[in-house]
């Protein structure tokens, strides 16, 4: 703190020429104030310049004012005697370091009026101004700037000097106001009423602050440039008289600043359960949906599920993502400001940690990965069920309309009441009705083969499956014992008849493999495929093309066939046999074999379109493949740069946290405005998916790649944000500078070998590097500072956060204690109305609900103890 001098004594001489006026005001307020100290040893002056000359008031003047004993002073009436007595109160002044120009004992002994004033005014700045300083200012310089802070609200006042600011009175009724405004009603002043205003704060002054009336109103108002040294003289005094309550006032904003932070911190505890409360219920709520692979029986209703599935993904489970980061940046933020202002670390509610919140995240995101790949499975196998389903039944309906009447038929006696002819008849038909049995045997055993694999793959409505082809086999061994009693019937009958006519039997003979042939090639024609590549559909096109190459062959066997019938005719139209028109040998009319044949080139063309529809569907699939592998292959190593980009980013020392900050929000931007890309790759996806497309060999990512990639990325620059912005909090909190924290970081990074974290051993070299000469005892205690959980590594928040200990002062609970102690006037404990009476209401309520009572036995009922509250806000004690 500089020390003012006093005005040189050419100075003082230059001042009292150029207006006389001065001089009668400084002897008014001089003479008070000198009063003002006498009277408390009993005495008083009239004259200044009379009453001082002999040195005994002078020298017990100094004693008064400064607490100290002067020499004694000489008791002779001599003018040699008074000299003395002045020059005995001349040097104690110089004592105190304070430089005496042209001013002599000779001269006030002989009543030196302006001599006088200016040993008067050195003494008043040296023992009642010197000590006024508010921010390293000098004494006239801090009392002007306190004299400016305390009337700042007050409409009408502008104090910029010591000399017209105060002619109206208003800047003294202010500060009386501002510290005690029970004694002043500052609205019903008036600016143009300095007489009255000035008289007002002298009187009150004077009556209720014990400060001497030292000015004259009429002398200040007219006075066109007030003395300085008077007006200064008598503020000092105001200075002095509020100065308790200055103490006063700082203890109170000292405390106000502590709770405050507390209030703030505990807010954002409250903020950070309840976020964790309702991320953790949804958590448990979702998990069951995703445990649940209970299988739907219909297609549709499998393909809500993977709808639902995707809105989770895309709507639902984005913004808890967001808000299990912003759970994690929350808690850091929070952990940060408790270590900045020296508070004990955040421990949440039981089941509430950050890494509780990581587990429950985890076992969330295990349930939900295998998930849309059950989904998918079970809607393959829906498919495929409804597939071989209904080829089930097309085909029990094929086989039970062959059937038909079939039973009745072998049941028959007709062979009884026959003739030749007829038993041979009925003996060839049979013969060839076996021939066309043993052809549907396979389409039995496709039939039971198709009921088989509905039951492997747990068809819903296996029971009616099951039922109806066991009806199919039960029917089926009953045509092959009935059809084996017929022939046992005919053969028992037929030797005795003779052989039917060979071009009838032939007819029948050839006739019904063929059309057997034709009945295989209009199922095989109408029967129901389902492919997935383009690759399956050309298997199909390649074996259609077969089939189509076999049927010149067939129609030569058909021409053949005909050409029977044609002979049969022919004889009888030569040797004039009337013919019945039915073939005695079979139930195929020839009729019947020209309409199959003519259904069979119908149905050729139409197979012909329908897989060709199913290519064009293929290579439609096949482009959304190209196109959802283009974008993948795009968008996947674009995030990997990105993450790489952000880490190169964090560990640059190269510029300002600020620059580094800007260059991260920039990448945040670039992100944020990417996800049109993640978006359209999501549209595909759904296309695809709609499509039952299941698979893609152009590219290795899946969009649950590149979901789970953005999810990181998103979650790692919002970190890294909160990393830096942690770090600008911590350096502007501390008070260290960039190119400190540009220090710490090089360390750092010249140690770091786990990607930002320190081996102890690093640790204790990076520390070496530093300067510290470090013991193991030392480095033990450094190490519980540093990595208080005992992980074994050091992060860089926790070295950053050491270094800023090592290097920056914070608010401590003796501090906090002491400033209490000052609202309490001494007293080791404080009452609920010295809290409401200094602390705004916010804060005093704060302290009322959170401090214990005092138990000492000197204090009064309900007063209460501000030492273990003090304590309890540094974690030293339980609130």
């Amino acid at each position: 703190r500089s020390t003012p001098q006093p005005q040189p004594q050419d100075e003082w001489d230059r001042d009292l020429l150029l207006d006389p006026a001065w001089e009668k005001q400084q002897r008014k307020t001089f003479t008070a104030w000198c009063n003002s100290h006498l009277r408390k040893a009993g005495t008083q002056i009239e004259n200044i310049e009379d009453d001082f000359r002999n040195g005994l008031k002078l020298m017990l003047l100094l004693e008064v004012i400064s607490g100290e004993r002067l020499p004694k002073p000489d008791k002779g009436k001599m003018r040699f005697h008074k000299i003395a007595n002045v020059n005995k109160a001349l040097d104690f002044i110089c004592s105190k370091g304070v430089k005496l120009v042209s001013i002599g004992a000779e001269e006030i002994v002989d009543g030196n009026t302006k001599m006088t004033l200016g040993m008067i005014w050195t003494i008043i700045l040296r023992f009642a101004i010197q000590d006024i300083s508010v921010e390293e200012t000098s004494a006239k310089e801090g009392l002007l700037l306190w004299c400016q802070r305390k009337t700042a609200p007050y409409r009408n006042v502008n104090v910029q000097n010591f000399h017209i600011s105060w002619k109206d009175g208003l800047a003294l009724c202010a500060l009386i106001h501002r510290h005690r405004p029970d004694l002043i009603d500052y609205s019903k002043l008036k600016k143009d009423d300095p007489i009255g205003n000035l008289n007002t704060a002298f009187e009150v002054a004077e009556k209720y602050l014990d400060i001497p009336k030292m000015l004259d109103a009429e002398d200040i108002v007219n006075t066109p440039k007030p003395d300085e040294k008077a007006i200064m003289t008598y503020v000092s005094c105001f200075y002095h008289a509020f100065a308790g309550a200055e103490q006063a006032e700082t203890a109170a904003n000292r405390i106000c600043k502590v709770l405050a932070v507390n209030q703030e911190n505990e807010k954002l505890m409250e903020e950070y359960e309840k976020l964790a409360s309702e991320l953790l219920e949804w958590i448990r709520k979702t998990i069951p949906w995703l445990e649940n692979r209970t299988a739907e029986h219909h297609m549709r209703a499998m393909q809500q599920k993977l709808e639902d599935f995707r809105d989770y993904r895309r709507v639902h489970k984005p913004p808890r993502v967001q808000e299990k980061c912003q759970l994690e940046i929350n808690f850091n933020t929070l952990q940060t400001k408790l270590r900045l202002s020296n508070r004990p670390a955040f421990m949440p509610s039981e089941g509430k940690m950050v890494s509780d919140i990581a587990n429950a995240w985890k076992g969330l995101e295990q349930v939900e990965k295998g998930y849309e790949e059950w989904l998918l499975t079970e809607i393959r196998r829906l498919e495929r069920l409804d597939h071989l389903a209904e080829k089930f039944k097309q085909k029990c309906s094929l086989h039970q309309s062959w059937t038909s009447g079939k039973e009745e038929l072998l049941s028959m006696k007709d062979y009884e009441s026959a003739s030749l002819m007829e038993i041979r008849a009925l003996m060839r038909k049979h013969e060839a009705f076996e021939s066309d049995l043993a052809a549907h045997q396979d389409r039995v055993e496709q039939i039971a083969a198709i009921a088989q694999e509905l039951n492997e793959l747990d068809y819903h409505d296996a029971s009616s499956v099951n039922t109806r082809c066991q009806g199919i086999c039960d029917q089926w061994d009953n045509l092959g014992t009935l059809t084996q009693k017929r022939r046992d019937s005919l053969e028992r009958v037929e030797k005795l008849w003779e052989t039917i006519d060979q071009l009838y039997l032939e007819f029948a003979k050839r006739a019904a493999p063929f059309n057997n042939w034709m009945d295989g090639a209009m199922e095989d024609l109408q029967d129901m495929f389902i492919v997935h590549s383009t690759e399956e559909i050309h298997s199909l096109i390649t074996a259609h093309d077969q089939f189509k190459a076999t049927l010149p062959e067939a129609d030569k066997e058909r021409m053949a066939t005909m050409g029977i019938q044609s002979e049969i005719v022919k004889i009888a139209q030569t040797y004039g046999i009337k013919l019945s028109g039915v073939n005695p040998y079979t139930n195929l009319s020839p009729q019947d074999i020209t309409n199959k044949w003519e259904t069979v080139k119908h149905l050729v063309p139409l197979r012909d379109q329908m897989l060709q529809e199913e290519v064009a569907r293929q290579q439609a699939n096949e482009r959304l493949r190209r196109q959802f592998a283009a974008q993948a292959n795009i968008i996947g190593p674009w995030i990997q740069t990105k993450m790489e980009e952000i880490g190169h980013v964090s560990v640059d020392i190269a510029g300002s946290l600020e620059e580094q900050m800007n260059s991260l929000k920039q990448y945040e931007q670039n992100i944020i405005n990417y996800k049109c890309n993640i978006d359209k790759l999501e549209g595909d996806h759904q296309l695809s998916q709609e499509s039952l497309i299941f698979d893609n060999k152009h590219t290795n990512y899946t969009m649950e790649h590149i979901r789970v990639g953005w999810e990181q990325l998103l979650t790692t620059i919002a970190r890294t944000i909160n990393e830096v912005e942690n770090q600008i909090l911590t350096r502007d909190a501390k008070g260290i500078s960039q190119e400190q924290l540009n220090e710490f970081r090089a360390s750092f990074n010249h140690f770091d070998r786990r990607n930002g974290m320190m081996d102890p051993d690093d640790f204790r070299a990076c520390l070496i590097s530093m300067g510290y000469d470090l013991g193991e005892v030392e480095f033990a205690r450094i190490m519980t500072l540093v990595d208080s959980n005992n992980t074994g590594v050091v992060t860089f928040q926790a070295f950053i956060d050491f270094m800023t200990r090592e290097t920056a002062e914070t608010d401590t609970a003796d501090q906090v204690m002491a400033s209490f102690k000052i609202l309490a006037s001494d007293k080791s404990y404080i009452t609920v109305d010295e809290l409401r009476r200094e602390l705004p209401p916010e804060q005093a309520e704060y302290c009322i609900s959170r401090m214990t009572r005092y138990i000492g036995a000197d204090g009064p009922a309900g007063a209460l103890d501000y030492i273990s509250f003090s304590s309890a806000l540094y974690g030293e004690s339980d609130l």
